[in-house]
């Protein structure tokens, strides 16, 4: 692709207002109602219903699956704690994946199907993507948002 098809790209830049500082005990997590229950959010800079990249934090519990599913954007996923399994395809197959333990991170590519799990601990992820952030589920019927 050619630097002026960038160009034609326009997004928001990531932007601060002031200094701040997260820890899984402070920051404001709330619902995650795109993911399966039980899946928890919280923001840190940006805003993943617009334009433009955004850090998000989210929470699994133990034993947490997330169906197969794709997203419109590419991802950067880094475990910050606990452990995220992560696997490729259509179906949700823990033997076919792999487990990634804190301070791990994979990049998922545009459009491509993948599933994830948690253990038998809870586990926090960074999510780093660009808005607007959607997932499609693999199969509808695992879309909390349609129950």
């Amino acid at each position: 692709m050619s630097a002026s098809a960038f160009a034609q790209d326009s997004i928001e830049r990531m932007h601060a207002e002031v200094m701040q500082s997260f820890t899984p005990e402070t920051i404001q997590w709330k619902e995650e109602h795109i993911l399966p229950k039980g899946a928890k959010s919280a923001i840190v800079v940006g805003d993943p219903s617009k334009k433009g990249v955004f850090i998000a934090w989210l929470k699994f519990p133990a034993n947490y699956p997330i169906p197969p599913h794709t997203h419109p954007f590419t991802e950067v996923v880094t475990v910050l704690s606990g452990k995220l399994g992560n696997g490729m395809g259509k179906v949700l197959d823990k033997t076919k994946g792999e487990m990634l333990n804190a301070g791990s991170s994979f990049v998922l590519p545009t459009g491509h199907t993948h599933y994830v799990w948690t253990t038998d601990e809870e586990t926090i992820v960074e999510l780093i993507a660009t808005g607007p952030w959607d997932i499609t589920y693999t199969n509808p019927n695992d879309d909390p948002r349609k129950k």
